[in-house]
């Protein structure tokens, strides 16, 4: 059966591609198995991953089974033991024969594994692992021991097709109302209207409405809390009459854009949203996903549309009123994101701990067993006690990760810089948002900084969104920007006539594994009114640091859905 051999070799990732795993798994063209079965056995052994590793480990079947790797045995040791299907491969397949004749062993060492995180059966060890963000080597007792973090499923209801009271009495109904996200984690049927974000409600994860009806015809839309934030802080008003949304797909945000302005189509007709979108594939998705919205008739969607080759002062862009700037990033701040979450991968036999006796004093050499999936499950030996001969704080695979990790920000930071700078230049706006999914200052409060100080945002008269200004949602919310973001740039908020503290609380932030219930999220508001315009010119300052090169990290579109 090739799906677990497939699905190993995309785990080990030796072809060193970029990118999400499902989009790495969708663009794979030579496939054997169904894409879809390959995402999804890889999902769900990630969830259970460290669950699984202490399980194959302790079963020792790794020392019986040499045909079997440690990503082999996760896999098939989940489809084992918690798919409803099993293994999916024919009853004589040498993976097959391999993992069930320990079955038994297998059965028993889950058993126990459940026992001891006190889970009294099977469902409820389950929905702990399904609507928990697991804390930092949990199986391992490696972690920090905090509770894990709750994070709820957020619906927006689109106002294009719906209301939220109608909503909450028909697609909801049976539904509790519960008064906050603490309460909603022990209410599985359980509903919470958010108090920053209209029509903007919270589930319990165990909650399916991907079949549901509401969901189908495009009332409901799956989209993170924090994902709401550009939109609702651009707050586009009947007089700005066109907005833009420069990096449109898959489209979460130009619905909203659009559901926020519906309201206003009457009293300005000219209103609407151009949907920009240089790749023709993604372009499809938004598309079908405005069209399922309803949102047709206010978005139109320009497809293979390169943002920054937009001519501002073009007929067609000239009366531009807003501007959402969502561009690509580095996803480090998405919640279970498949490139970035951390696989426990079981040791080899060969790699089991080794005690070492003689003249010199004991030491155990345990390889780390944790690697992500964009990495190979190879890692560098650490002896666990002091030793003569000892170990640097980082390993040169980790120094070289580290620049990597540096100078793609930088070459992403670039990029951003440019799409802003690019978008000083219209005429006619007065409002800009800015956001990131990314927990980086260097693409954050850094690039804001940067482009505040730009000649093009002194030339035009553009400000930052400073705290007091901002929509009442926006403004009460509480997490602000990182003020350790912008030490070492006093001179750039010299230039800007900006000090640290008025900046960061411009910068709104969100951070994953809280109360809050989102993902990590970054997002500024820039604004000039018309006597601060400048002279109107709308001349773009060259960045050379702009690299418009950057891997799209967003995921392939599954749903009307983050």
């Amino acid at each position: 059966m090739s799906l677990y051999f497939e699905a190993a070799a995309i785990l080990s990732n030796t072809e060193a591609k970029g990118g999400s795993l499902k989009n790495r798994i969708f663009g794979k063209k030579d496939l054997k198995s169904p894409p879809g079965a390959v995402y999804a056995v890889i999902a769900e052994a990630t969830k259970w991953s460290s669950v699984l590793k202490e399980v194959v480990e302790r079963s020792e079947i790794l020392k019986h089974e040499k045909k079997l790797t440690p990503t082999l045995a996760l896999l098939l040791t989940h489809d084992l033991l918690l798919s409803k299907r099993g293994v999916a491969a024919p009853k004589q397949h040498i993976l097959y024969l391999a993992i069930t004749r320990h079955k038994n062993r297998l059965n028993a060492e889950f058993t126990k594994c459940r026992i001891r995180r006190g889970f009294a059966s099977v469902e409820a060890f389950r929905t702990h692992i399904n609507t928990a963000i697991p804390a930092d080597d949990e199986a391992d007792g490696k972690g920090d021991g905090k509770k894990s973090a709750f994070h709820p499923r957020w619906v927006r209801v689109n106002a294009i097709k719906t209301t939220l009271d109608k909503a909450l009495s028909t697609t909801f109904a049976g539904y509790a109302r519960v008064e906050s996200l603490t309460d909603l984690a022990t209410t599985p049927k359980g509903i919470y209207v958010d108090e920053h974000i209209p029509d903007l409600v919270a589930i319990h994860p165990s909650a399916d409405f991907s079949r549901h009806a509401a969901y189908r015809a495009g009332q409901i839309i799956f989209q993170d809390k924090a994902s709401c934030f550009p939109a609702y802080l651009l707050d586009p008003q009947p007089t700005d009459g066109h907005v833009i949304d420069a990096c449109a797909a898959p489209g979460n945000k130009t619905t909203h854009l659009a559901a926020i302005m519906s309201p206003h189509t009457s009293p300005a007709p000219d209103a609407k949203v151009t949907a920009c979108e240089r790749d023709p594939g993604r372009a499809q998705i938004l598309q079908k996903m405005t069209k399922l919205a309803g949102a047709d008739g206010i978005v139109t969607v320009k497809a293979s549309q390169d943002f920054t080759r937009i001519k501002p002062h073009s007929a067609e862009y000239v009366h531009v009123g807003a501007l959402l700037l969502d561009p690509s990033c580095s996803g480090s701040g998405i919640i279970g994101r498949d490139d970035t979450a951390v696989l426990h991968l079981p040791l080899a036999a060969s790699e089991m701990p080794v005690i070492l006796t003689g003249k010199k004093r004991k030491r155990l050499r345990q390889p780390a067993a944790a690697v992500t999936a964009l990495d190979s499950a190879a890692s560098t030996p650490e002896d666990t006690e002091n030793a003569t001969n000892e170990l640097s704080e980082e390993t040169p695979e980790q120094e070289t990760d580290a620049e990597k990790l540096k100078t793609r920000l930088a070459n992403l930071a670039g990029f951003q810089l440019k799409i802003i700078l690019h978008a000083f230049s219209f005429p006619s706006a007065t409002r800009i948002t800015y956001s990131t999914c990314s927990i980086h200052a260097e693409e954050n409060e850094q690039v804001v900084l940067r482009a505040l100080a730009s000649g093009v945002a002194k030339q035009q008269g553009w400000k930052i969104m400073k705290r007091e200004d901002q929509v009442d949602g926006m403004k009460r919310w509480a997490r602000r920007g990182d003020p350790a973001a912008l030490e070492g740039m006093e001179g750039l908020l010299k230039e800007t006539k900006l000090d640290a503290k008025t900046l960061n609380e411009a910068c709104i932030r969100c951070e994953q594994g809280t109360d809050e219930g989102t993902m990590g999220f970054f997002v500024a508001g820039f604004v000039r009114s018309a006597e601060d315009g400048g002279d109107g010119n709308g001349k773009e300052e060259e960045t050379d640091d702009a690299e418009d090169e950057v891997d799209d990290d967003d995921d392939e579109w599954a749903g009307l859905s983050d």
